[in-house]
């Protein structure tokens, strides 16, 4: 083959279509104009009625425009990336720098441990030189049961991984795999070792998920491994001094598989935890991984992945080394951002979790106004970037004439030199947490620190293969998925209001059009107060009789009609484009109006609240696991409540609220029919009832439903009040 070797690893292309887009754009910019200018010119008199409704809905429609305007921003540019694995392998096979592999982990009844361990296995099996990857895992709730897992997962990996070898094995989560493949019946042998490979697996399996359903390990256990000897001296989770366990040492030429070749090191931690010291949450738990991994392995290129985001492509890595290993490029390219997409979506995706339009359109779009933000699972970083350092032109690696770093001391002395870094006081009086490492303080330590890379000079880039890179676990109930959102959203705002807005920290070190992009994540709270006023007022108006749109008769509707439409009709071709479903699209509108009004809302409160010191930040983990009858009903498609939640309230009540206001209007205007009082008030009456329609699974969980994951009695009883006596206000 012809030399290469001026040639890029990956290259850049531009979106396709944009024409279509910017027409768009366009068309509805004109809209909303023509709205202003209805709006602005036919204000209601001091003495009339509805004044300041309409003031209040015009300033709703003030912040849809201004959010639609940062939306369209984001979108007017993505870009594409792809890679050029063989070139990579024909220039650098035997030069690819060392890999450290983080896997964080904080609860085994909420993460269960053979779901950890599956993570664990397919990142130790991809295609590269295993003397060079290393995988650690962060156990920040320092359970002797996880341990176990990772125990059991060093012992499997001597076969899993040359079974992965041998068999091409896509994805190489062992649980995935088998939960999908066909057993090859080709060849007798082949089809007898991937049986025996199969039962093994599912044998530790049990194994593992007996001991976790038990909550103890067995006396046998205990003289298995010197590390179980650490649980005795275990006061709490909250309570324990620094477990350090390095189960596969890669650089022992006795830790080979079955067929002799070399295994990745297995790293297990879980850093000390006290009481009266502040842990700062996963942020903490991979600042001490950095620091840990520095002493034992030192990898140049470092991924972090969520326990539950399994690798999907076995080529991921060589995906993100072609970005920071090209010639001309790489140099500048701090992380490389890989989506977050799951595996256990229903067909029409009911709570919206796919993140598709995000991931095909928004992402891309922030590459291409200077690149995206860091999400804080499938990530690959440079160390160096990690522990603070700015991009200058000297930041240029000679791939080919690195040398590796050798560590002399023995694995107990080396473990016990490397506790002292996931010390609680290890911090105290440096830089970790603000100059160094990932940035504390905020519930989305991941945006911050992907930000103040970017802010060091260095280049962001979003990967989004055909094959995705790694599928992990979606909410399955809707008070989870709308608690999750509560958390980001609160983040995000809490950014934006502190000195590490894009605006702030950003000013002059990141392009103008990305602190603008970042706005489009940063802002998602904010949104909660136009969409409340948006789904109340209009409703609560239609019921006293003030009208707060044009006549269906007068041609000032037209603009109202026209960007609905086209809006909503954009929104439905994209997403189907992307992969989406009819109903897919109409779950994906309703959870965009729930967040809104309950996660965005409790978002903005909180953000609220802690400014003026009445609250602060607190990390909420999403459950992996559901019990089998919610497990049932998510894959039916039914929406969960089944809980008391003040989210539900909140939905509950705003829903009853539209359909009282919807029957309230409808009576006046059957009263009043013959003198066209319908005219005035259709806009109204269709808001309202599309405000019904979409909250028919509400309906549904309040009065029809009888399982058990219908609306809790006291939220039923708790909205119908509320719901009427905002009626009740309203009319007197």
């Amino acid at each position: 083959m012809g030399d290469n070797n001026g040639l890029p690893l990956f290259v850049t292309k531009s979106a396709k279509g944009r024409i279509l887009f910017q027409l768009y754009a366009i068309l509805i910019f004109v809209g909303v104009c023509l709205i202003f200018l209805y709006r602005l010119s036919h204000i209601p008199r001091r003495e009339e009625a509805g004044r300041w409704a309409w003031i209040g809905l015009f300033l709703s429609e003030l912040w849809f425009s201004f959010y639609w305007f940062l939306t369209t921003f984001v979108r007017l540019n993505p870009i594409y990336r792809y890679t050029f694995k063989d070139r990579l392998s024909l220039r650098y096979e035997k030069f690819f720098p060392s890999i450290d592999i983080f896997v964080c982990t904080a609860d085994p009844m909420i993460e269960p441990p053979a779901m950890v361990i599956n993570t664990v296995l397919s990142v130790m099996a991809y295609d590269y030189p295993p003397e060079k990857l290393s995988v650690y895992l962060s156990d920040d709730g320092g359970s002797v049961l996880t341990f176990y897992a990772m125990l059991e997962a060093s012992r499997f990996s001597k076969i899993w991984l040359p079974f992965c070898k041998k068999f091409k094995v896509e994805p190489r989560s062992p649980e995935a795999y088998f939960r999908t493949a066909v057993e090859p019946l080709g060849e007798p042998a082949m089809a007898k070792e991937w049986t025996s490979v199969k039962k093994l697996y599912e044998d530790m399996k049990k194994r593992i998920e007996t001991t976790t359903k038990l909550g103890l390990i067995s006396e046998e256990m205990y003289q298995e491994h010197k590390g179980f000897k650490e649980w005795t001296l275990l006061a709490s989770k909250r309570d324990h001094q620094t477990i350090l366990q390095i189960l596969i040492n890669g650089r022992d030429p006795n830790a080979v598989d079955i067929e002799g070749q070399s295994l990745p090191t297995l790293v297990y931690l879980a850093r000390e935890k006290r009481p009266q010291y502040h842990h700062n949450f996963k942020a903490g738990a991979m600042n001490a991984l950095l620091r840990v991994s520095s002493k034992i392995s030192d990898g140049l290129i470092i991924l972090n992945v969520d326990c539950d985001m399994y690798s999907n492509n076995s080529e991921s890595v060589r995906d993100a080394i072609c970005f920071f290993m090209d010639e001309e490029e790489g140099h500048k390219v701090g992380f490389v951002q890989f989506p977050q997409t799951f595996e256990n979506l229903t067909k029409n995706d009911v709570y919206s979790s796919s993140l598709n339009v995000i991931n095909e359109v928004e992402l891309p779009g922030l590459d291409g106004n200077g690149g995206p933000c860091y999400v804080g699972s499938g990530c690959f970083h440079r160390r160096e970037i990690l522990c603070g350092q700015n991009y200058s032109k000297e930041c240029k690696v000679d791939w080919k004439g690195l040398t590796k770093r050798e560590v002399e001391q023995s694995i107990s002395v080396l473990e016990e030199t490397c506790k002292v870094l996931a010390s609680c006081t290890y911090e105290e009086n440096t830089q970790w947490g603000k100059e160094m490492g990932l940035k504390y303080g905020c519930p989305v330590e991941d945006i911050i620190t992907g930000l103040a890379i970017q802010c060091r000079g260095w280049r962001s880039i979003y990967f989004n293969p055909k094959r995705k890179g790694f599928l992990g676990v979606a909410p399955t109930t809707l008070l989870q998925s709308l608690v999750q959102h509560k958390r980001w959203s609160e983040g995000d705002f809490q950014i934006f209001a502190s000195r590490y807005s894009p605006f702030v920290m950003g000013y002059k070190k990141i392009p103008l059009k990305l602190q603008f992009s970042y706005c489009y994540f940063l802002l998602w709270a904010a949104n909660c107060l136009a969409t409340l006023y948006y789904v109340v007022v209009p409703s609560l108006c239609l019921l006293r009789g003030i009208s707060l749109f044009p006549e269906i008769s007068n041609s000032w509707v037209l603009p109202f009609a026209f960007v609905i439409f086209v809006h909503r009709a954009y929104s439905l071709g994209e997403f189907v484009f992307f992969g989406g479903t009819l109903q897919g699209w109409w779950n994906d509108q309703r959870m965009w109006l729930y967040k809104r009004m309950t996660s965005y809302f409790f978002g903005f409160l909180d953000n609220i609240l802690r400014l003026l010191g009445f609250s602060k930040s607190a990390f909420v983990i999403t459950a992996k696991v559901a019990d089998d009858d919610v497990s049932q009903r998510y894959k039916q498609e039914i929406m969960e409540f089944g809980a008391s939640s003040p989210m539900f309230t909140i939905l509950a009540t705003l829903a009853l609220l539209n359909a009282f206001c919807f029957i309230g209007g409808l009576m006046r205007v059957i009263a009043d029919v013959e003198n066209l009082v319908w005219e005035r008030f259709t806009l109204q009456i269709l808001l309202c009832g599309m405000l019904i329609f979409i909250n028919l699974p509400i309906y549904q969980g309040l009065f029809l439903r009888k399982d058990n994951g219908s609306m809790p009695t006291s939220v039923t009883c708790q909205s119908i009040m509320f719901a009427i006596l905002a009626c009740a206000l309203s009319l007197y």
